[in-house]
């Protein structure tokens, strides 16, 4: 072990910064933080659990997202991080290809795990001590409390030392009041017991530079309502949504392409600010179902980037109906070899037409796509200075909404009628 010479000395509060307190000191057995983004929850967690494991050798932490491939640029890069920050990275090992951490010390493990399949984590063991933590990074992409308690049941077993305790720690950006997160933490008749639940904000970043700060600020001015998701870490209302017709369904990917046999693709541009997207949806006509089962989202991205992007997702070949206020791009990757990309029409009042046709649907977004998630979950319509609902959309959050409405252009506009099965189903529907 080693000596307390050779431990640096340090404040918690010159770590950590104000604001969680009760967080790095709470033992109750639900530890649950909402936030806002940049109010450095996932920071203060990361530095907590490096400094427990070494205060208590019995322990050993579990850390799960919703998808395992996640945690490698998340969570094991936060826990890494914080090892840093105080001054102990020499004391654990790093095994990025797993990923795994080991305090040397003692062989105890921090562990990550994805809810790609969530009956595997059950079983997982320990060698030294008991696996006595579990944090849940991104909570909010789990789609039911089940699920959850799957995950929950993981963290048994005791331990004879008197300062054992288990503990569920959860971590994650609110979206919409409607998620089971608020009734079974937030809310006061519903709400589980030995609980901690706590709001974090921005106002507790000391270390947010002076862009980020601003960013957040300017918000409050250009959409009120996503300023009190984004900045206050406040719960989304359903009031105003867009949508009403969308739920977050974990289903089979390719028996649902196979099933459906009907797929089409969307991309929206973006650059400094706004996000290039694309989105990816099976559209069953005759159930009037959509399916949307892959995105993507991403900032600064030139045509080589999107190109290879393209390629990487196999749609090279596929049809893509991309912004047409754009057509360098849209003409740069035709040439690279994205033979079927073309413009949308975006007739007048074409949004209103889009949103509509998408209302008459039943959407089901795979909770892989998450910012698909968010987008439904936030995208709200306009209200006039007396608080009236306006039938148009805030032009807010909507890229990838944007990108889906481009790809169904080719059903509700009648631009493209190249198999029978489309025939048919236009038919049927009476279009």
């Amino acid at each position: 072990m080693m000596t307390v010479k050779e431990r640096p000395r340090w404040s918690i509060q010159d770590k950590i910064g104000k604001g969680y307190n009760r967080f790095w000191n709470n033992k109750q057995f639900f530890r649950v933080v909402k936030g806002s983004r940049g109010s450095k929850k996932s920071k203060n967690a990361a530095i907590n659990f490096i400094h427990r494991i070494m205060k208590y050798p019995w322990a050993n932490l579990l850390v799960i997202r919703r998808y395992s491939n996640t945690n490698k640029q998340s969570t094991y890069t936060d826990l890494k991080w914080a090892a840093s920050r105080l001054g102990y990275s020499h004391l654990f090992k790093f095994n990025e290809s797993m990923p795994e951490i080991t305090y040397i010390p003692t062989g105890q493990k921090i562990l990550f795990r994805g809810l790609d399949d969530e009956l595997k984590i059950t079983s997982i063991t320990v060698d030294v001590g008991i696996l006595s933590w579990l944090w849940v990074e991104e909570a909010y992409q789990i789609e039911t409390p089940d699920k959850f308690r799957t995950v929950v049941e993981s963290i048994r077993g005791s331990h004879e030392s008197p300062d054992f305790f288990k503990q569920i720690t959860l971590t994650f950006n609110p979206w919409s009041e409607r998620h089971w997160l608020k009734a079974m933490f937030f809310d006061e008749e519903t709400r589980e017991k030995d609980t901690f639940a706590t709001t974090t904000t921005y106002h507790l970043n000391e270390w947010l530079d002076d862009v980020d700060r601003e960013r957040y600020e300017d918000l409050y001015r250009t959409n009120p309502r996503r300023a009190r998701i984004v900045c206050d870490g406040d719960w989304g209302v359903a009031e105003g949504l867009v949508f009403e017709n969308f739920e977050v369904r974990d289903f089979d990917i390719q028996e649902t392409i196979k099933r459906v046999q009907e797929t089409t693709h969307g991309q929206d541009y973006g650059f400094t600010n706004d996000p290039t997207t694309i989105v990816s949806s099976a559209v069953d006509l005759p159930n009037k179902e959509i399916w949307i089962y892959d995105e993507h989202y991403e900032t600064g991205m030139i045509t080589d980037d999107i190109y290879s992007m393209i390629e990487s997702k196999g749609l090279l070949k596929a049809s893509i109906t991309a912004d047409n206020s754009d057509p360098r791009t849209i003409e740069e990757l035709r040439r690279k070899g994205v033979r079927r990309i073309h413009k949308a029409i975006k007739k007048a009042d074409s949004i209103r037409h889009g949103i509509q046709w998408l209302q008459g649907f039943k959407i089901y977004i795979h909770p892989s796509c998450v910012h698909t998630a968010e987008e439904f979950n936030t995208y709200v319509f306009d209200q006039d200075k007396e608080g009236n609902w306006l039938n148009q959309p805030v032009d807010e959050n909507n890229h990838i909404i944007d990108a889906l409405r481009y790809s169904q252009e080719r059903y509700h506009l009648n631009r493209n009628k190249d198999t029978t099965k489309t025939h048919e189903a236009f038919k049927s529907l009476g279009l």
